[in-house]
């Protein structure tokens, strides 16, 4: 049996929770000057991982009261944040989703999120950065261990038929999460043709994620000059989120780039997009530029991505 913690312990721990919420300001009223409570926010960053869900399950891994959550639930429904629907096996429950409203709320609260933090970290020097994220890294794992098991993915190349369902499930996604028109889908149609007709096999690639024998992602790597690379078309179905998938086509992309000898990978990428944003980052692309633009019938800020190889 493990020994008991100290009192000395258990003191230093509540210390650095007190520090480091203060540190964030997750004890103000409303997070980064957002209209939303810290505990808002951690919903709403849940309904945008999640392509479904239900308060309860919310509620459970958050921790948070019922009736305080409901709250939270129904403030979200009166703003136009989500959407609700009976869950099929209990009607007594419902299924939560955010709207593409939501999403826009999210996607101006992470970014503000990432500014904040990011303007934090730069007052330090690169090792003292290296050493703080190492340090949060493991208080992760000792915490909260990863789960060691996970579906098999395969990642293929592309074969006859899948630009088509490249294009297909782009516009059929994006329409249903972001409410994107159909001019999205015709861009992907317009990329996925320019692909087939001047595919070099030698400096560009496609590949799509399996899951038990079913398409569930893509990604493309094409060539943009002798040393520049594009990554394009990042999807991931909402059956396969959570496993890696995105993470494993992006570091594919990567892989491939360098064994060509590009130099950098370049993309085009929206602030509302997230859980794309944070797999890029966390690959080591940096955001270079962003400009508000008016696209695919909504209001959107576009932002360009580089990696040096």
């Amino acid at each position: 049996m493990p020994a008991q913690p100290t009192d000395h312990s258990v003191a230093a721990v509540r210390a650095f929770n007190r520090f480091y919420t203060r540190k964030l300001g997750a004890l103000d009223q409303h997070l980064l000057d957002s209209p939303f409570s810290l505990a808002e926010a951690r919903v709403l960053y849940e309904l945008a991982h999640r392509e479904t869900t239900t308060a309860k399950e919310i509620g459970v891994l958050l921790g948070l009261d019922a009736g305080y959550l409901s709250r939270i639930v129904q403030s979200f429904d009166e703003k136009g944040l989500i959407s609700r629907t009976p869950l099929p096996s209990d009607r007594r429950q419902q299924q939560l989703s955010l709207t593409a409203k939501g999403r826009q709320a999210f996607a101006k609260l992470d970014r503000s999120s990432q500014q904040e933090i990011a303007a934090m970290l730069a007052d330090l020097p690169a090792p003292s950065r290296q050493r703080l994220v190492g340090a949060m890294a493991t208080i992760e794992d000792l915490l909260e261990p990863p789960s060691q098991t996970r579906p098999a993915v395969l990642l293929r190349s592309h074969r006859a038929g899948d630009i088509g369902w490249v294009i297909s499930r782009h516009g059929a996604v994006y329409t249903e999460e972001y409410g994107w028109d159909a001019s999205f889908e015709a861009l992907v149609a317009e990329i996925g043709a320019q692909f087939l007709r001047s595919y070099d096999a030698d400096r560009e690639h496609c590949w799509i994620a399996e899951l038990a024998g079913e398409p569930v992602g893509s990604i493309f790597l094409v060539k943009g000059s002798d040393d520049i690379a594009k990554l394009r078309l990042l999807l991931v179905e909402k059956k396969a989120r959570g496993l890696g998938v995105g993470r494993a086509l992006t570091e594919q992309c990567i892989r491939f780039a360098r064994d060509r000898h590009y130099k950098t990978i370049e993309l085009w990428t929206q602030s509302i997009l997230t859980t794309a944003r944070d797999i890029y980052a966390r690959a080591g692309f940096r955001k270079i530029a962003e400009e508000p633009h008016a696209s695919f019938g909504v209001e959107l800020i576009g932002e360009t991505w580089t990696l040096t190889l």
